[in-house]
């Protein structure tokens, strides 16, 4: 083992380590006393007597440590106490047996050789983002997103995941401090903080072997009641080693949101707008997902595939539905995808000879039982091995199987599945879909939010109508639009090419996939087509027609559903199968009123910047009461639950009166208000 750098170099001297001698006389970088570069490297030479770093890392799932570990905070001590560092290229010859020590030293030569800012140029603001939305241009974000394809898109954001880390803080942590002692593994692209059940931090370098030089000189945390399971992950805890030195001193990082805004600050934001058009981009702009939540979701799924790769070394696991088909919202769950087509051997050329080798396998009696076994193995791995992820459950039973859980440290509710290639098709369409028009954004993310409030869509499980299913009824209309703003799926079929062709067990998933779509030429504004939307819907014939965007209109209903609306790929199913009758007639009444409401001359313009107008009527819950119908007093619960059972028993009588015979849309809704459903 080399001698310790102090005890080779003395203040005031340039002599430098015997091995590194060749190395620097072949470069060129040695001159004579005095120079530029020989003053540099004796200031890389004669950093031992700096002081220590006041923090280190500590692995959450660590391996057994040496009988006499390094000291972290040394900087000579993580460069000899190193077990691996890449050869230099091209040096070998010159170097010889000293490879190692050589390549020690050229790290920090490197290191300290490169450029130092003076700020943070790489800290990464929302704000700058994420810039408002204002009905004529799209934010940076859209721009950026609506030049690439989706594919390119996800492989970028895969890249960029590949090189993150996460990172739990101590409180009290100081920006500066931070920045310098992560800088010193390598050079950092992006990073950011965030609060959820504590501060951490989301770090990108710019190269990937950062991150295993890091590993390297992370230590473990010592237990005394517990043990730690020896699994390596990139989440990662920062400990103060100086504690009395930040206990006095407040906080110094600003972190960014990663929750919805609240409802009486949308309300605000909502009363000082001058148009309802520019009250729908800037729900859009609230609730749409930052590019640091987006970039929080890509590393998720690269933890979970750093498990998986444990038993299927060439699987990705990429993240599909609102995560990044532009249409989601801030705190919306996380569905992933294990995707174990890409492994390779699945469809490789057999040569034309006397052998062939084939893989040695398992084999079971289906896709869904091999899709079964392999996300329960999966899922228990996440349980005993994953740090931060807590709440497991195996949902294997379902028509799609799946794990559920909870990641702690980002806050997301997470869905595992596999074998779900229809669903990222879906996923791609709406992102297709989205970047065509900036009203698509807006009116989706508009009537989301009016559909919450309204208590039309819940975040639990149940009859309630689904997100999703609002987008395609969102969708529907605009297709139907005359001239129509959005293509349907035989249009985008029609215009993929041989590339794009896509079939999925026996299903057409077949549309285009770049931007070859021209703009629309409709000129209809936002006002328009919300209450184009709450009238279409409010006398829309659910008991009889059901819902295609593939077609771009009405079809017969297959089967008596009360909410029909076909999936665009398996067109046999239903998506809003789980709707009953009673939830329907819930979003047909609402829409009628808020028809109603929004044909108000009074309500359509802007009173003052508190009193609540327009849009910010229908999300305000006093509104109902203003409007000219009195809020009904809350039944007891046993009444609630007989009056329940009653509509059930009649709602095959009532049903019709969803057609309704008055095909006036604009006037059918004050006839509403003494007809109630």
């Amino acid at each position: 083992m080399p001698q310790e750098p102090n005890a080779m170099l003395q203040p005031g001297h340039c002599h430098y380590p015997r091995f590194i001698s060749p190395f620097l006389e072949m470069t060129g970088i040695t001159g004579s006393a005095g120079t530029g570069r020989s003053s540099r490297l004796h200031s890389v030479f004669t950093y031992a007597a700096r002081p220590a770093i006041p923090f280190c890392l500590y692995a959450l799932t660590p391996t057994t440590p040496p009988t006499a570990p390094p000291n972290p905070l040394s900087r000579h001590s993580r460069s000899f106490h190193r077990k691996e560092a890449p050869p230099l290229a091209g040096c070998a010859g010159a170097l010889g047996p000293l490879k190692m020590a050589s390549s020690v030293w050229w790290r920090r030569l490197r290191l300290r050789l490169r450029p130092r800012p003076s700020h943070f140029p790489h800290r990464s603001c929302s704000a700058k983002t994420v810039p408002a939305l204002d009905g004529t241009e799209e934010s940076d974000l859209t721009e950026k997103i609506s030049i690439k394809t989706f594919s390119e898109l996800q492989a970028e954001r895969h890249e960029q995941a590949e090189r993150t880390i996460l990172i739990s803080c101590p409180p009290n942590i100081s920006e500066k401090k931070f920045y310098k002692y992560i800088s010193s593994y390598g050079a950092i692209n992006k990073y950011f903080f965030y609060e959820t059940f504590g501060i951490y931090a989301v770090v990108e370098f710019a190269d990937k072997d950062s991150i295993g030089m890091l590993k390297s000189f992370s230590s473990i945390p010592s237990l005394q009641h517990e043990c730690a399971i020896p699994f390596k992950s990139r989440f990662f805890s920062l400990v103060n080693n100086h504690p009395r030195d930040l206990s006095a001193a407040q906080p110094s990082v600003s972190c960014l949101k990663q929750s919805v805004i609240p409802l009486n600050e949308l309300f605000r934001k909502l009363s000082g707008t001058e148009s309802i058009d520019e009250q729908l981009y800037t729900i859009c702009k609230e609730y749409q997902l930052t590019e640091e939540n987006a970039r929080l979701r890509f590393l998720v799924c690269s933890l979970v595939k750093d498990i998986a790769v444990a038993y299927f070394p060439e699987c990705s696991v990429k993240p599909f539905g609102s995560s990044v088909n532009n249409f989601g919202k801030m705190g919306c769950d996380l569905d992933m995808f294990l995707d174990l087509d890409s492994i390779s051997g699945r469809s490789n050329p057999k040569k034309r000879s006397v052998f062939s080798m084939e893989y040695q396998t398992k084999r079971v009696a289906s896709e869904r039982v091999a899709t079964q076994n392999t996300l329960s193995v999966i899922g228990e791995c996440i349980d005993q091995f994953a740090p931060g992820c807590v709440g497991i459950q195996k949902i294997l039973n379902a028509r799609c199987p799946l794990v559920r859980f909870s990641h702690q440290p980002s806050g997301f509710q997470c869905d595992l599945t596999a074998n779900n290639r229809i669903a990222m098709r879906s996923t791609e369409l709406l992102y297709i879909y989205s970047n065509i028009d900036p009203r698509v954004r807006a009116l989706v993310f508009g009537v989301r939010c009016w559909a919450r409030v309204q208590g039309i869509t819940s975040s639990v499980p149940g009859c309630w109508i689904t997100n999703f299913s609002l987008t395609m009824m969102v969708l529907f209309l605009l297709q139907k639009r005359n001239p129509p703003i959005i293509p349907t799926l035989d249009q985008l079929r029609d215009l993929a090419e041989a590339e794009d062709e896509y079939i999925i067990e026996s299903h057409d998933c077949t549309f285009v996939s770049n931007n070859k779509i021209k703009p629309s030429k409709n000129t209809e504004t936002l006002e328009e087509l919300l209450q184009e939307f709450f009238e279409f819907y409010g006398n829309f014939a659910f008991n009889q027609l059901s819902i295609n965007i593939r077609k771009g209109k009405e079809q017969h209903k297959p089967e008596a559903s009360p909410l029909y609306i076909q999936n665009p790929f398996e067109q046999a199913l239903n998506v809003s199968k789980n709707v009953n009758q009673t939830q329907l007639e819930k979003f047909v009444t609402a829409a009628r009123e808020s028809a109603w409401l929004l044909q108000q001359e009074r309500l359509k313009q802007p009173v003052s910047k508190t009193k609540p107008w327009g849009l910010a009527t229908l999300l305000h819950p006093s509104t109902q009461s203003s409007g000219g119908r009195s809020k009904k007093q809350r039944q007891p619960a046993s009444e609630r639950i007989r009056s329940l059972l009653d509509s059930l028993k009649t709602n095959k009588q009532t049903s019709g009166f969803l057609n309704g015979q008055n095909t006036r849309r604009r006037h059918i809704c004050t006839v509403a208000w003494s007809s109630p459903l």
